[in-house]
């Protein structure tokens, strides 16, 4: 399988927004505080994602798929810990 430049761009920046989640789900999951965190947020985050994960099934796109399938999981963890948490 060859990528194009772009294809690669692409993937750098689902690594990227994937990754860019951990700090704030490793930060939750150590301290349990999630009073600042804004739960409206996180649920327009999850649906979009949701979004993403379908489109991605759609065309076929393996590093969509993976990226937002990751991504779910992180920002649902987050999520789960507002709504338990407060």
């Amino acid at each position: 399988m060859t990528y194009n430049f772009i294809s690669v761009i692409g993937i750098v920046a689902a690594f990227c927004t994937t990754i860019a989640q951990l700090p704030q789900v490793i930060k939750v999951l150590k301290t349990h505080q999630t009073r600042d965190i804004s739960l409206w947020m996180y649920i327009i985050i999850n649906i979009g994602v949701i979004l993403w994960l379908i489109y991605g099934l759609y065309i076929f796109d393996f590093p969509l798929i993976i990226a937002n399938a990751v991504t779910f999981i992180l920002t649902m963890i987050v999520l789960i810990m507002k709504i338990k948490h407060g």
